[in-house]
Parts: C-alpha cells; structure tokens; sequence
C-alpha cells in the first residue's frame, strides 16, 4: 500500500490543509524502501541515498501523491542529492497529483540552484493555458512568478487570497483553480476579463496590479490592504451610528457603480462584508469581484453556500434565474442595514435557511429606532431588496440618494451640537440658522485668540456687545 510522505515541505501546489502534516507514525515503524529513500532526500544523506538506489530502488518511486525523491530534495533545496538523483535516472518533469513539477517545487521555495540545475538537465516549467510563443505578445500585466515572495504567507479574506511579497511590496495574491485551468471556455473568458481588470482605477476598488498567466499556477495580483475587512470592522464595532454607516454606504455604492458602468459591466455577485476592505484612512474598497465571479460563461448550476455567502445572494441567482447587476443592489441593502443594526441578516438563521427566507420574500427586520432610519434611508433599502430586480435602484440612482440622507442627517446634527455647547434648552434649528450659528462660533473663535492688550477696555466692551446682539439675531430670526 503506497504510503505519504509527509515530512518536510509539500508540493507547492498542494492545498493548505495537506501541508505539513504528521504521518502519524512512531520512530522505528517499518517503512517502505521508497519511502525510505524520500526520507534521506529530505535529509540530505548521500551515502544513505546511494545504497538504497544501489541495491535496486527505483528513483522514480512515488508515494500516494504521486511525489517522488526529486519533487522532496526540490522543496528542501539540497542541491547535492538533486543531482545524485539526476544520475541515477530521476524523471526531471515528472508531476504529482496536483500538476506539480521539481522545477516548480523549486520555484515556489525560492531555491535558486536547484532551479538552475533543473533546467541545465531538461526541466521545463509547465504551461499554462494563456502561454504564448513570442516574447511580444506576453501581456502588459504579466507577472513573474519568481518574483513573487510566498515566505510566511498566511491567508487572508476568507482564505481566498494569501499575502505575498512583490518587489519589497506586500501583495494580495489569488491562485486559480484547476476548474478555471481545466476549463478552456473559462480560460478564455478569464483573458478577457483581465484585459478589463487592467483599466479599472478606482478608489473604491481594490487595485489590481497584474496576473501570472505564462505558468501554473495562475495568479492574481492585487494591492494588500492591511487594516482588513468590513466584517472584521463591524465585529468589533457593533451597530455604527448612521452619519458614519452613510459614509461607508457611499463607499461601497461609489466603487459598485464604477463596476456596474464598465463596458460590459462588471457583477460582482458575492458582495458581503468580509470582500469589502478598509484602506488606511477608513475608507472602503470593494474586492475579490474577479475570476469566476465574472466569467461570461453561462452557468450550468446554480451557486451553493460553499462559493458564496449566503445571506447576502439576491433570490434570482439561487433560483438559477437569469440575472443581472441588481444581485449586488439587493446586497448592499443588506450590508447598509447591517452597519445600522450590529448583526448580520437573519443572525438566528441558519445559513442553509436564510435563502429559502428570501425566496418567500421574508426580509431581515428593522429592530434599531426609527429615528436612525429617517430622511428615507428605510426607504431606499426596501426599494434595494425588492423582490423585482427591475424596480431595484441602479449605483448611480443609490449614490443620489445616499448623499441627500448623509446631508440630512449632518444639518441635524450641527443643531444639536451647537445647543449642547450652549446649553440651550431643546428647539428646532432651521438650515438658515446652523449656517449662522456655525459662523457666530466662527467669529467668537476669532475673537478669543485676539491678544487681550489689543485696544481699550472700552473697545473690548463694545465688541462683545455686539457679538450678544449678533447671537440675540439669530435666534429671533
């Protein structure tokens, strides 16, 4: 029975979860002669390698994964027992089970001189599926996999991304799928749609910086935002108050119309907190709107919880009814509505539960006072989620309106600060009057950092008169 070998650095293709895991066995089990001779290329035992290779192993020996001596002394760097394997017949460009090659192994960990001797015997890096022949029809927005630093990386936005380093720069960096590779309609919408991604500035959007296509694996290149997501945020935050929920609502419908407008557009499709990010100033970045996403390729099967986050998917696309940029309006309802309650929609949900809640036009309540609701922002997220994607509000409309409730809410609460310096008892300030008072405290400012020796006492006298008469105006007015 083919055992695997676990020790030391995986495939570079290899998922996560299959990385650097114990084999479970304790020292002094039997083990495979194959096996064995993975082992001491692991260690680096020459003289242990040559015995075994001597008495009749075979070089090329693979475990369960398909990995053989070579792929492990790839990843470990031991550039001597590279070449020990070399002479004794290791196949140069023999794959495991995830495609995976020693001169891509080698690749992935950096390790210069194997690479070299790699190549000088025949190694050839695998082909992608958008490889071309000529040097001058690599596109604009290639990358260089070896430039492309995956030391420590960790991941990052549900474990879609992971960070890299590029050029002393960290990078957010997305692998393809073998779904995508494997696919060739998929493959050439992927092309398409990068051409696309590489005029897209904004912003609102998170930056796409480039993509490996001349190599397996494919990558996605995009500017690393270190301060994390909306979920994140909101987390820690909790129910946000609405002059700042409409801040961040402005920021997320800005970098969706930016989408939307695009010539075709661009649907996101998987719009939810966790794949909006916070720059260093706080502002909002929409992500992760690319790949499959974004395929023109018509669907075959409607999407399930595993790709995309329920609670936040328009009923039409689980339905696996034809759709269009109003899924990602009926989203941002529920993210704006979110930033306003503190929890998630339909938190007591289940998550398998939550589309059959859309699909009986069942909607998230509205627990926080009214007042926080006002000036037609209740209004504006009903009409998002409405059940006819028609009557849904285009980015453009939502902005509109957004910046219209953001102004109506600021006027309000200039008057209320204004009298809680003052001390006033409640009234009702007009527009008219916050314009004045504003400029009042402007001019009492003014006055106060005026050196005290400036003038007579009967000068000073006969200023602050006139500001009580100033203020005494307003307030009749």
């Amino acid at each position: 029975m083919a055992m695997k070998f676990m020790l030391g650095k995986q495939s570079s293709l290899a998922p996560v979860r299959d990385r650097g895991e114990p084999d479970g066995r304790e020292e002094g089990d039997d083990i495979d002669e194959g096996v064995r001779l993975m082992y001491l290329s692991n260690e680096g035992d020459l003289d242990g390698i040559r015995e075994l290779l001597d008495s009749g192993i075979n070089v090329n020996f693979r475990d369960i994964d398909d990995r053989t001596a070579l792929h492990v002394a790839a990843c470990q760097g031991q550039n001597d027992v590279v070449s020990l394997l070399i002479q004794y017949g290791a196949t140069v460009n023999s794959k495991d089970r995830w495609g995976s090659t020693p001169l891509e192994d080698a690749i992935y960990y950096k390790n210069h001189e194997v690479i070299k001797l790699l190549e000088k015997h025949g190694a050839k890096p695998l082909m992608a599926p958008m490889h071309v022949n000529h040097a001058r029809e690599v596109p604009e927005y290639e990358i260089d996999p070896k430039e492309l630093d995956f030391t420590n990386s960790v991941n990052i936005t549900k474990g879609t991304f992971c960070i890299a380093s590029w050029r002393g720069t960290k990078v957010a960096v997305k692998k393809l799928g073998d779904e995508v590779i494997a696919d060739e309609n998929k493959v050439r919408a992927f092309r398409d749609e990068l051409a696309l991604f590489q005029k897209i500035r904004h912003p609102n959007v998170v930056q796409f910086l480039g993509a490996v296509t001349q190599s397996s694996p494919m990558m996605i290149v995009t500017e690393y935002l270190p301060k994390g997501d909306l979920r994140a945020y909101l987390k820690g935050k909790g129910a946000l108050q609405p002059i700042m929920a409409l801040r961040l609502a402005l920021d997320i419908a800005r970098g969706m119309n930016y989408l939307h407008e695009n010539k075709p557009p661009i649907i996101h499709r998987d719009l939810e907190p966790s794949n909006i990010l916070r720059d260093d100033s706080g502002h909002l970045k929409v992500a992760d709107f690319g790949v499959s996403k974004l395929l023109t390729v018509k669907e075959v099967k409607p999407l399930t919880c595993l790709e995309t986050s329920c609670r936040y998917v328009a009923p039409e696309v689980f339905k696996n009814y034809d759709y269009d940029t109003k899924v990602d309006v009926f989203s941002f309802a529920l993210i704006l509505q979110e930033m306003i309650e503190g929890c998630p929609p339909f938190c007591t949900k289940l998550d398998n539960e939550v589309p059959k809640a859309y699909a009986s036009r069942e909607r998230p309540h509205f627990k926080a006072p009214s007042k926080y609701y006002a000036h037609g922002l209740k209004e504006l997220i009903e009409d998002c989620w409405n059940e006819k994607p028609a009557k849904r509000p285009t980015f453009r409309q939502i902005i509109k309106r957004l910046e219209s409730i953001h102004n109506s809410f600021s006027h309000k609460k200039v008057g209320r600060l204004v009298c809680a310096k003052k001390k006033c008892p409640p009234f009702v300030v007009s527009q008219h009057q916050s314009f004045y008072l504003l400029a009042f405290q402007s001019i009492v400012q003014a006055i106060k950092v005026v050196p005290q020796s400036g003038g007579n006492a009967e000068e000073r006298s006969f200023k602050s008169e006139r500001i009580v008469s100033f203020h005494r105006q307003i307030m009749s007015d």
